[in-house]
């Protein structure tokens, strides 16, 4: 369930390895090790025998059986300020059909027999670095046995995916509302792309939400799209302008061809280290076409060759030959801001110089001036805010693995703690010295 449609989504999204999850194939083996213990003290009727019991005055340690302890979980982030939580939905859909026990190597559930709470994808909690006042995402009770191999892989998914959508979140808010391209699927195993697309889609909503914003998602890969019904899309990569031999007009001009009008030719402008000449190259060589298709009647057709942007992804090790070195070179290696902007004047300027009856002049200038500037490569949310108090003409972000970030103020481990237990048919406060049973209001009765 996410904050902006509040549906829940299902294992027929997830596909979960059930049968390999309810034999604790993915947790850690101290939890496994932790529930055949309980189940084996259960089948023998143990009962405390301890002479230390941490339980309130008044409330006897007799009679209470370890094995079959029914606890309160509550499961919360540790990273400092502001946590977009996702992962919430698949985090309720390990609960739902693993928690329970083998019985003669059949499985029975007892998912029923919990009490579940939990807040929506989307969401935001707030940490001030004190476990005492943290802000639960997801609180259940019930007999811990049956839930306690769930632990690893819960927290792995939250931990996972609200690290992804915070990370993207406050990369929107550097760019101010301008596009983020989701481009770090090379940065991890493709197995995670579905609930990184999904945690970038939420990060996105919740963008919008928060300021106004009319924000579309953009993904790289269809799998970034598997849970919300997205399809990747891309540009033009060095690979296949080094197929048309280093012309990068070339292979822009056969990209427009081939590639279905739907889908926005961005020109990849820097395979020669010369960004402001191959996209004057470009723009002029793909206007052109579509100038002869719409003279010749083709105007539907000639929409295969409106150039929608050209992206900058010079080296950080290189200077791009239109830059002039200045005092500092590292103020002139990769995609900086003077290289935005020479690009940028040459490409609103281009249309000057081009011959052209004298009533396409006019809409040769809107070609130029209406191409996007997208720049991509090391940018992150200090990147991006520098590019954006200088005033920087980019139109579009493209973001990599600065979105997977997870260092100092961007580490977003969730951790879960048993915080009270039923003795007696009473829940009594229990928890481990720092923690304590904490609130949220935005919790809501799941089943």
């Amino acid at each position: 369930m996410t904050l902006f449609d509040h549906q829940r989504l299902t294992n027929a999204t997830f596909k979960l390895d059930i049968e390999r999850m309810r034999k604790g194939w993915y947790t850690d083996k101290y939890f496994t090790n932790i529930a055949r213990m309980l189940t084996t003290l259960a089948e023998q009727g143990y009962c405390y025998q301890g002479q230390v019991p941490h339980l309130p005055p008044g409330v006897s340690p007799d009679g209470v059986c370890a094995g079959d302890l029914e606890v309160e979980m509550q499961w919360f982030t540790r990273r400092p300020g502001t946590t977009l939580v996702v992962g919430v939905d698949k985090a309720l859909t390990m609960l739902r059909h693993c928690t329970g026990y083998f019985e003669n190597d059949q499985f029975v559930g007892t998912a029923d027999k919990l009490e579940v709470w939990a807040v929506e994808d989307g969401c935001q909690v707030y940490s001030d670095g004190s476990p005492l006042t943290v802000q639960p995402v997801l609180r259940v009770c019930g007999r811990y046995r049956d839930f306690a191999i769930l632990e690893t892989p819960t927290l792995g998914i939250l931990t996972h995916a609200s690290r992804v959508a915070t990370n993207v979140f406050e990369t929107l808010v550097a760019a101010r509302g301008k596009p983020i391209l989701f481009f770090p699927a090379r940065f991890d195993l493709h197995e995670v792309q579905a609930a990184d697309g999904y945690a970038y889609l939420i990060a996105v909503e919740r963008f919008n939400r928060d300021y106004a914003s009319t924000l579309g998602p953009f993904v790289s890969t269809d799998a970034q799209g598997d849970w919300w019904g997205g399809y990747g899309g891309g540009t033009v990569a060095h690979s296949a302008i080094a197929c048309f031999l280093g012309d990068t007009c070339e292979a822009m001009l056969a990209f427009s061809q081939v590639v279905p009008p739907s889908i926005p030719r961005i020109a990849l402008v820097d395979f020669n280290n010369d960004c402001v000449t191959d996209s004057l190259a470009v723009c002029k060589a793909m206007f052109e076409r579509y100038r002869q298709m719409v003279d010749g009647g083709q105007v539907e057709e000639a929409e295969r060759y409106r150039l929608y942007g050209v992206r900058l992804d010079t080296s950080a090790s290189l200077r791009d030959v239109s830059v002039t070195p200045l005092g500092d070179p590292l103020l002139d290696l990769g995609v900086n801001p003077r290289l935005v902007f020479q690009v940028r004047q040459a490409m609103d300027a281009a249309w000057q110089g081009w011959e052209m009856p004298s009533e396409w002049r006019e809409k040769a200038r809107l070609y130029c001036q209406l191409v996007k500037i997208v720049v991509s490569g090391g940018f992150n949310p200090e990147k991006i805010q520098r590019f954006e108090k200088l005033g920087v003409p980019v139109d579009i972000y493209a973001v990599g693995s600065a979105l997977f970030d997870n260092h100092g103020p961007t580490v977003t481990d969730f951790t879960a703690d048993v915080v009270r237990v039923k003795a007696h048919d009473e829940w009594v406060d229990l928890a481990k010295v720092g923690r304590r049973a904490c609130d949220n209001p935005d919790l809501q009765r799941v089943w």
